[in-house]
């Protein structure tokens, strides 16, 4: 059952079975096509391309919830560390015009195979080259390479409530622990 009865659209996308959390302007999400486990996105629920585009509102709001998602992330995926990152324009590898950003959770020698701790900017820039029709030839982003298969709406449901679950407990332990400092009345 989805968390929010909005539709949620990232880009021309619905994905308000994959939200897992929402606040008045931003909204998290799990990945299509993550690269590695616990890979999500954060978005603002405005339907803007760049980084740019977005209010003093959306901005502080965007960066708040990355940095609560990112917290549970974190600890539900045992990270030692995490990549955050917004590729802001077509240019830079964004493959939705929708501003988001990336949250991949990471552990020591997780890349190895793959050249190491860098890798995952090549894994997030790596065009492969297609026939777009009529002869010509372009390119698509990394998101929608053949290597890279999409999971089912289904896989992505149940991740997106087992992550909203999360959410709540790390707000309720927020919640616990600002009450035990007098700072709730």
């Amino acid at each position: 059952m989805p968390l929010t009865r909005d539709v949620v659209k990232f880009g021309t996308f619905v994905v308000t079975s994959q939200v897992f959390h929402v606040t008045r302007l931003s909204f998290a999400i799990v990945n299509l096509k993550p690269l590695l486990p616990g890979h999500v996105l954060v978005s603002p629920r405005r339907i803007v391309p760049r980084f740019n585009d977005l209010s003093a509102a959306e901005v502080q709001d965007l960066f708040l919830t990355v940095q609560r998602v990112s917290r549970m992330v974190e600890r539900v995926f045992d990270a030692s560390s995490l990549n955050i990152a917004i590729q802001d324009g077509v240019d830079a590898g964004q493959s939705v015009p929708h501003v988001h950003a990336h949250i991949i959770p990471r552990k020591r020698d997780d890349l190895e195979e793959k050249g190491g701790t860098d890798a995952i900017y090549g894994m997030m820039e790596k065009k492969e080259r297609v026939e777009t029709g009529e002869g010509k030839k372009g390119h698509f982003p990394a998101v929608d390479n053949d290597s890279r298969k999409p999971r089912s709406d289904e896989e992505m449901q149940k991740e997106a409530e087992w992550l909203a679950e999360e959410m709540a407990k790390d707000e309720q332990a927020a919640e616990s622990h600002a009450e035990g400092n007098g700072m709730v009345s």
